[in-house]
């Protein structure tokens, strides 16, 4: 059976295998499934269902289905039945459903496996919503409601709609409701979200060229600030910090707790120390190469590249008292260590060295005919024999010598 997502055949139960499409997304390796189970214990009877995009819920197996992951199922709703996906099964539901703390009343029961008309009646439902929701859209825009429809989802059995919007503040829709109710015949259930549920379950292409984590594999969105980005020496700029959801990006808080560990060897931006010149700022940190920037506190139009370990004996110096040499000198004295520890022994900083070998590889490769010719093009022709007497053949006679060589009989010529 092809993914009711994508419709590829390479999808197998009505899910995708691939994890391309909406279909597989969100997908988890259930790595308790080879564990068996001690004597006497009964496998846990509730299962893990996926609905469109990130949409999960958990039904209790009361009439002991043999289930497996990728199984299309029909669920019991709040009015009607539903169809979804099992997207997972035995003891890891259990530590989900406690990690979510989904009471028991909350759990409602799985009907049967999805027959075919199930199936028929699913597709013929998903079919529908692109149209409606650009209809639903008309409709928000025609009543001057300040919201957006992100998506609509239609119920398995077709009976029941639920629109999910996104809106800065409170929003009177009950006009919009009798408006949707006419318009599409079906139960109408309006939901908010967030900008970044939206983008979840939009999707898109990051700035990065892969695909949104929210829409591919994040699940909990955490609290993003602007201190992330100041930890990282980020510019704060909204353009480049922000996601497609108009909020922070995500992003920012994967590499934030390595940022964290590395500065605690760097210490406070706002130190300083003395200089003959006057009192040095910090400006900027390098934390992977170690290195500090500086500059005056009066003139902060040029910054000077200082290494942690230096930075740290400069601030105790000026904690005792003393002051130090100007930046242009510390900074002249990082160069100079630089260089005395470093050198280039293979000129791996110079180009011009492909440049030399190229020449070398032609100067090799050149036949030795075109050598040879060079070298009579540059030797000097001889002179020619203006005392050589004319013959009746060619106008001049040639050497004596030569032609006694070229008579075959070896006679002397006739005069």
């Amino acid at each position: 059976m092809a993914c009711e997502s994508c419709g590829s055949g390479g999808c197998s139960s009505g899910s995708c295998g691939s994890g391309s499409c909406g279909g597989g997304k969100f997908d988890v390796f259930d790595w308790l499934s080879n564990m068996q189970l001690p004597a006497g214990q009964e496998p846990f009877n509730c299962v893990e269902v996926r609905f469109k995009n990130d949409r999960k819920e958990y039904f209790r197996n009361n009439n002991h289905l043999s289930l497996y992951v990728g199984d299309t199922i029909a669920v019991e709703a709040r009015s009607g039945h539903d169809v979804g996906v099992v997207t997972l099964t035995g003891e890891l539901v259990r530590i989900q459903m406690n990690k979510k703390r989904v009471k028991d009343d909350e759990v409602l029961n799985i009907y049967r496996k999805a027959n075919q008309r199930d199936i028929e009646t699913w597709k013929a439902a998903r079919e529908k919503e692109v149209e409606v929701r650009m209809k639903a859209r008309i409709i928000a825009s025609d009543l001057g409601l300040d919201m957006k429809i992100s998506d609509v989802e239609f119920q398995g059995d077709g009976t029941k709609a639920t629109f999910y919007y996104t809106a800065e503040g409170r929003v009177d829709f009950r006009e919009l409701i009798k408006r949707y109710a006419a318009a599409f015949g079906i139960r109408i259930e309006m939901r908010q979200i967030g900008f970044r549920q939206e983008a979840a379950k939009i999707g898109g292409i990051g700035s990065c060229g892969r695909e949104l984590c929210c829409s591919t594999w994040l699940t909990d969105f955490r609290t993003v600030s602007t201190s992330a980005a100041r930890y990282q020496q980020l510019a704060i700029n909204p353009q480049k910090l922000a996601g497609q959801c108009g909020k922070l990006k995500c992003c920012l808080n994967y590499e934030l707790d390595s940022y964290l560990d590395a500065l605690e060897e760097f210490p406070d931006m706002e130190s300083t120390f003395e200089t003959d010149k006057g009192t040095a700022v910090c400006v900027k940190i390098d934390v992977f190469k170690k290195e500090m920037w500086y500059t005056y506190r009066n003139e902060s139009a040029a910054w000077y590249k200082l290494s942690l370990a230096h930075v740290k004996d400069y601030i105790s110096t000026s904690e005792n008292g003393e002051k130090n040499a100007p930046l242009e000198e510390l900074a002249k004295e990082l160069q100079e260590e630089i260089k005395k520890d470093y050198t280039d022994i293979i000129q791996e900083n110079s180009l011009e060295r492909f440049e030399r070998k190229n020449r070398r590889k032609k100067r090799r490769n050149k036949p030795k005919e075109q050598v040879k010719g060079s070298t009579k093009q540059t030797t000097a022709r001889k002179p020619e024999n203006k005392n050589r007497k004319p013959n009746h053949k060619n106008g001049f006679t040639g050497n004596k010598k030569k032609r006694r060589d070229n008579n075959s009989n070896g006679k002397k010529d006739n005069p």
